[in-house]
């Protein structure tokens, strides 16, 4: 039965990807962006029944911009979830932008593109950041770098903060977790990591009879004359402390 269920939900998913894709090549390039934030949060908030999952959002996301969220990484479905809760432009590898599919849906998202490994290309994304946040928008990053194991969190890099300290922009923590809602424990069907396959973690998400995708804001903050270093270090210790008490 888990098998067919997941059939199931991965057609809808693939049928709703496709109508996803049809809004982005037709429709965008006559839309104003705010109207395309909108369809991007309600596309986002469709797919995840089609999935089986159920959102449970905690705390307030900031009602406007410009702010900088700062979220755990634990699998492709985080941004699907964070754009449900709330439309935020990402900051994410440039690899992304050649996948077949989620090159064009994260384009048409609005996200912003860094090439990890060169300095060079991180100074031109920083100051890009600092642009758009001076002009109002909201923005969301991986710290962590990579994907964890959802068990620990991985060091935060602070060098995609200094957009926030350069604009003078806050700064929301956000954690991420997601739960075997007939467990109740932590759910590691979506973990993407290291070797991992996604189309391994796509199948066992989809296998999951029912699970919840669990989004905790905490509180937004300003650098208050910290660098970006100590701020990286200090947002780390909230959002594993905004997971901690989620737990209970």
């Amino acid at each position: 039965m888990r098998r067919i269920t997941a059939v199931w939900r991965l057609l809808r998913c693939l049928w709703h990807i496709a109508g996803g894709l049809w809004t982005i090549l037709t429709l965008f390039p006559r839309l104003g962006q705010p109207a395309r934030e909108a369809r991007v949060q309600v596309w986002a908030q469709a797919m995840l029944p089609l999935a089986g999952i159920e959102l449970s959002v905690r705390g307030t996301p900031a009602a406007d911009g410009p702010v900088l969220l700062v979220a755990n990484h634990l699998s492709w479905l985080d941004i699907v979830v964070l754009h449900a809760s709330r439309y935020c432009r990402f900051v994410s590898k440039a690899d992304i932008r050649h996948w077949p599919l989620v090159g064009t849906l994260a384009g048409g998202a609005g996200t912003l593109y860094i090439e990890r490994k060169s300095r060079r290309d991180a100074h031109r994304v920083v100051h890009l950041m600092t642009e758009r946040l001076r002009l109002g928008d909201v923005l969301a990053v991986f710290p962590e770098g990579t994907t964890g194991d959802g068990v620990t969190l991985k060091p935060f890099h602070g060098n995609l903060l200094q957009a926030a300290i350069s604009s003078n922009t806050c700064v929301q923590p956000v954690a991420l977790r997601f739960l075997d809602t007939g467990t109740g424990k932590t759910s590691f069907a979506p973990r993407y990591i290291d070797d991992d396959s996604i189309f391994v973690s796509i199948w066992e998400t989809l296998c999951v009879q029912r699970l919840r995708a669990e989004v905790i804001f905490g509180e937004a903050q300003h650098c208050a004359g910290r660098d970006r270093r100590s701020w990286a270090a200090d947002l780390q210790t909230e959002v594993a402390r905004l997971l901690s008490t989620a737990a209970y």
